[in-house]
């Protein structure tokens, strides 16, 4: 057999192997004899049809099986010998056989790049610190106290006011025709002037007394999000069911102990004040990771398999997609299509496969691999994390040895960002508004 390999790029290799056409012959001989004991023809006893027969009924399943025999025993031959590990499914091109002829096929693969890493330590790291005051204690508490809040019907008839809760009925339209992107609810509760309604609507229901029903435009801008309403003007129709008040409760012991978990007040604001702590230690963490994965990112230069981006970026609009459809949101309703979608993700799986690649080479060069300081480590940390017990997580580990596989590679990878970090100057520098913002909103 003959392999002759020719780079297309560092990363995707073509291969044009040649059978001889010795084991062409050899093949189809094995398929004919097969085929021979299983086959039924009338006027042939089976195992006495004759070859000849057998070729011309059965030429082109012939061709197709032999070829992909012949493909299948060549294949993992030819890239074992050239040192090659494929990734992915290979893509062939390969034509019939044809008897007593050598047989020659293309096959294109991707494989690993050859990654270069130096001086990935001594960075100069920053850490963001973050510290959990009682302000935020404080509005965490009146975000449960929303939470427990009753809604109580206004009797008196009177007009709605800024503040006040409104049920209402509401359907988009546009070109006098229900407009899907728009939405449509019966007996949906909001607050005006609270952001929980379009402002415009807000501002429409300003005045409106119960059971009127009013139509309204509203005009979204060319960069509007969802995409679907963008550079859209949407007629509203509105109907006004009730006005509400929020009766909220006595924040004290009894709140507390409404919540299930606590015995008094202070209890639940020191599990408040530990799970923001927790949370803001994970962000930090995260940000940190994430520090030197750019700065790893920024001292190498290397080819990318599709083949990994695709999985990747494929795995990341799935995820987005089963996040809007979990909240009844659908990509059209966003004006988004799948494509979209992948377009839109593919930088960051670019940037994570990357990322990857690079600590793959670091976890090499450095020899780290799985022991039990590092899954006991890992363990711990996921445990953090997410919030469950250290237990659990090591069940999980023992019972599911598909996931335990993924929990080993990510906490190798999580050992050498550690490795990187502990051999780095890390500066603990205090969060700034936007990113405290940013650390509250990954609560």
């Amino acid at each position: 057999m003959k392999v002759n390999v020719e780079d297309i790029s560092s990363v995707k290799k073509k291969l044009l192997i040649e059978i001889p056409k010795e084991d062409v012959i050899k093949e189809t001989d094995k398929f004919f004899n097969k085929l021979r004991k299983t086959v039924n023809l009338k006027g042939f006893r089976t195992g006495k049809i004759p070859r000849s027969v057998l070729e011309s009924r059965f030429r082109k399943e012939a061709a197709s099986e032999i070829g992909a025999e012949l493909v299948n025993i060549s294949y993992s031959q030819a890239v074992e010998e050239n040192n090659l590990v494929p990734l992915g499914v290979p893509e062939f091109d390969y034509p019939e056989v044809v008897s007593g002829q050598d047989y020659k096929y293309t096959t294109t693969i991707e494989v690993k790049p050859s990654v270069s890493i130096k001086d990935y330590t001594g960075l100069k790291l920053k850490k963001s610190v973050y510290k959990v005051t009682d302000d935020k204690i404080e509005e965490k508490l009146r975000k449960l106290q929303k939470n427990l809040a009753q809604m109580r019907t206004i009797d008196e008839e009177r007009p709605v006011t800024n503040g006040d809760f409104v049920q209402i009925d509401y359907e988009g339209f546009k070109d006098d025709k229900p407009f899907p992107p728009a939405g449509k609810s019966e007996n949906y509760v909001g607050e005006i002037g609270s952001g929980t309604l379009l402002k415009e609507m807000s501002d429409e229901l300003v005045g409106m007394t119960r059971g009127e029903t009013k139509t309204f435009p509203v005009k979204f801008s060319d960069d509007y999000v969802p995409k679907a309403l963008a550079g859209h003007e949407v007629f509203f129709t509105v109907t006004l069911k009730e006005i509400k008040n929020q009766i909220l409760p006595d924040i004290n012991d009894d709140f507390a102990k409404d919540l299930g978990e606590f015995s008094n007040l202070e209890e639940l604001k020191s599990a408040i004040r530990e799970e923001m702590e927790r949370n803001y230690d994970n962000f930090s963490e995260k940000q940190l990771y994430e520090q030197v994965i750019d700065n790893l990112i920024a001292k190498t230069d290397f080819d990318l398999p599709e083949v990994l981006v695709n999985h990747e970026v494929n795995q990341m609009a799935e995820h987005a997609e089963n996040s809007f459809g979990s909240q009844g949101i659908s990509l059209k309703d966003m004006g988004y299509t799948h494509d979209d979608f992948l377009s839109k993700y593919r930088p960051a799986a670019e940037r994570k496969v990357r990322g990857l690649l690079t600590l793959g080479k670091i976890i090499e060069q450095e020899g780290f691999v799985i022991n039990d300081e590092i899954l006991n480590k890992g363990f711990e940390i996921l445990s953090k994390r997410l919030g469950q017990p250290l237990e659990s997580i090591k069940m999980v580990y023992k019972q599911d040895k598909e996931r335990a596989a993924g929990f080993e590679e990510n906490f190798l990878e999580e050992h050498a960002v550690a490795y990187i970090i502990a051999n780095s100057a890390v500066e603990e520098v205090e969060a700034g508004g936007d990113e405290k913002d940013k650390a509250d909103d990954m609560k």
